[in-house]
């Protein structure tokens, strides 16, 4: 599945490059014909254009290199420097056009089109519109960040051109020059998406956190073994667009053996990566059917108003101890005297013991 997403990628990004290169000799052979030096040096602009779409083969080439010692996990993480690097490239695009735009609204120029220059804004639209759909669409059907950020920066480049050519009509038919005004609504326009792009792959690079139904679906898929009473600590880390490593504990009683323990487990993190490709880690908690102690303990904290959810009890009988995993609501900012608090005010239940509060996380919710 990799490979074919990898290969998708790269022939996407060449069929950019194949684009850029075809409207560049185009436009070179107008501005040749009609000595326009204006359209050879934005042909040649057309070339800088594939740059993104070199970006993307480069990043995804490399994305592909297997683990080793020094990235166990692999190298997928490259794809979402490739998306940053194209979105900033918009952003500078979109900053540079803005500069020009707002002089030209101080300093309004009187541009001259003919019939060449005119015939080539269209084509450029046209190539561009079919080009930036197409990218972008194989990005968001591959989940390629480089990829949407690529076919966007085509399809501001149409936009920006169409703005252009609505320029010209206007400047041919009422003699008034818009550059100034469309060009500077269009450049924010582009530094806003430039932004949205950006935040993406950065995100992903961050530890951004997965979609709440992927996390219920995990849940009920494991629920759905017989001999699982509860899962908890749902934590999962994205090392490239196809490269998930996760845990999670599972509840269970604690009459089954280690035998049993192990095949379960094993079948929950098989059916896991055979539905999601996640490799899962899968802890125990054990619990008991007829332990009144910690049913009393659980339903103390569980009835408390700033405790979400509570799970991992262990009675440790050889060293006189119980510990208790409590996830605390939003509101508790102090959480070692949150922690001493629910010890207070749990300990006169088992006085004979050592009682112990850890303050959990929910990560993946």
């Amino acid at each position: 599945m990799e490979q074919t997403r990898s290969q998708a990628i790269i022939r996407t990004s060449i069929v950019g490059i194949l684009a850029n290169v075809l409207l560049a000799s185009f436009k070179a052979i107008v501005g040749f014909i009609a000595g326009s030096v204006a359209i050879v040096m934005d042909a040649v602009n057309n070339l800088s254009d594939a740059l993104s779409s070199v970006i993307t083969i480069v990043g995804t080439k490399l994305s592909q290199k297997p683990a080793d010692l020094d990235h166990p996990f692999g190298h997928g993480r490259v794809e979402y420097f490739s998306a940053i690097i194209i979105s900033v490239i918009v952003l500078s695009a979109g900053v540079t056009s803005l500069i020009e735009s707002v002089q030209k609204l101080f300093h309004p120029t009187q541009p001259a089109y003919t019939t060449a220059t005119l015939v080539v804004i269209v084509v450029a639209i046209l190539v561009k519109l079919a080009l930036g759909s197409y990218v972008k669409r194989q990005g968001e059907r591959f989940k390629s960040d480089a990829l949407v950020a690529s076919g966007s920066d085509a399809l501001f480049d149409a936009l920006i051109t169409l703005a252009t050519l609505i320029s010209a009509a206007v400047m041919l038919i009422w003699h008034v020059s818009l550059d100034g005004i469309l060009g500077t609504l269009i450049s924010l326009l582009i530094i806003k998406a430039g932004f949205e792009m950006l935040s993406s792959p950065v995100n992903e690079l961050l530890g951004a956190r997965f979609s709440p139904e992927l996390v219920s679906q995990i849940k009920a898929e494991v629920m759905a073994f017989p001999e699982v009473h509860g899962v908890f600590d749902v934590i999962l880390h994205n090392y490239g667009p196809n490269v998930v490593i996760g845990s999670l504990h599972v509840n269970v009683y604690d009459t089954l053996d280690a035998h049993e323990i192990h095949k379960l487990t094993r079948r929950i993190a098989e059916t896991i990566h055979e539905r999601h490709g996640i490799i899962l880690t899968v802890g125990i908690y054990a619990i008991s059917k007829s332990d009144a102690m910690q049913k009393k303990i659980m339903q103390a904290l569980a009835d408390h108003p700033d405790i979400i959810q509570v799970h991992g009890y262990l009675h440790d009988e050889d060293a006189g101890s119980i510990s208790v995993d409590v996830v605390p609501d939003i509101s508790v900012k102090d959480e070692a005297a949150f922690a001493l608090k629910l010890k207070e005010e749990i300990q006169p239940l088992v006085p004979e013991e050592q009682v112990t509060i850890i303050v959990d996380h929910n990560f993946s919710a």
